[in-house]
């Protein structure tokens, strides 16, 4: 199993809680060995690796799926999941269950859990930033993922699209001033070693899915698909427990014990999201349509306006 993240994180805790599980249910039969920090390649390359079945599995950003497989792109426009139960509502629905068809069709890959990290909130080691405009002058680390660097591009800065692998680095070096991603991703990296400021936006939940080689998937009895897909669901609850259970006090601990300052953004960050969502129709076509979008807007109990 490949990860694109360090152990301590959502990542890691929820591939843990798989590999426990499938070890268990085959009573021993299976074992997974798992990889963190990118050692199998970067999260896209390990997409393209379970693709051809050179990686039997991978937990990586859910953006960095998107490429292959456009439709999953519902779930990264900016301010559509705004909470846990949000992502909850749309992961393990209707909707979660296109995309994962969806996801075997595009790209070969099998969607069996979902890891919830929690908003990505922005990060950056120059100045207290409550608003878009105060991001002037700031260079701003971003996955390449075309809606995440639009949607940048919309509060007034032109981000500088990076490897996850190449990321504490710049940031260590001063390359880039800053990054977003959720408090327990900003604790399990460290980057409080290399940030003072975090502004409390909630403009896309980090979901990383486990995915799985679908040719890999095929080759296993149908018993064995049985308990792989069981052990994925359990691992999905798992990892929304543990988000839940952890997140409040690892923001404490940023605040408390590493001295990062928390900025809320100005005005309930209305102008954070009246920008950020202008993008959405840009969109329209790759997720698979207008009506994607309003499917999962309505599986929330909200309207497209």
């Amino acid at each position: 199993m490949a990860l694109g993240d360090a152990q301590g994180g959502t990542q890691y805790a929820m591939g843990e809680k798989f590999a426990q599980l499938i070890h268990e249910k085959t009573d021993g039969q299976i074992n997974v060995d798992m990889f963190p920090n990118g050692q199998l390649g970067s999260e896209q390359d390990t997409v393209t690796g379970a693709g051809m079945g050179l990686v039997d599995l991978s937990v990586l950003a859910i953006n960095n799926i998107t490429p292959f497989s456009p439709s999953v792109g519902v779930l990264t426009l900016p301010y559509v999941i705004t909470d846990s139960e949000d992502a909850k509502i749309l992961t393990q629905g209707e909707i979660g269950d296109q995309l994962i068809e969806n996801t075997i069709r595009d790209a070969g890959v099998r969607i069996l859990s979902w890891a919830y990290s929690g908003c990505r909130v922005l990060s950056n080691s120059s100045k207290p930033v409550a608003s878009p405009d105060d991001l002037s002058g700031l260079t701003i680390r971003v996955p390449r993922n075309e809606i995440m660097i639009a949607s940048y591009q919309e509060w007034g800065v032109n981000p500088l699209p990076m490897a996850w692998s190449e990321t504490f680095t710049a940031l260590q070096q001063g390359v880039v001033d800053g990054q977003d991603n959720p408090y327990i991703t900003i604790n399990a990296m460290k980057f409080y070693e290399v940030q003072d400021y975090i502004t409390d936006i909630c403009y896309i939940f980090s979901l990383e899915p486990l995915i799985m080689s679908e040719s890999k998937f095929q080759s296993l009895s149908p018993e064995m698909q049985e308990t792989v897909l069981e052990a994925g669901r359990e691992a999905t609850a798992y990892s929304y427990d543990y988000l839940l259970e952890s997140e409040e006090s690892i923001r404490q601990a940023l605040v408390e014990e590493h001295g990062m300052q928390i900025i809320e953004p100005d005005n309930d960050e209305s102008e954070w999201i009246e920008l950020a969502t202008s993008i959405w129709p840009r969109f329209y076509d790759s997720i698979g349509g207008e009506e994607r979008l309003e499917a999962a807007l309505q599986a929330l109990g909200r309207d497209l306006d």
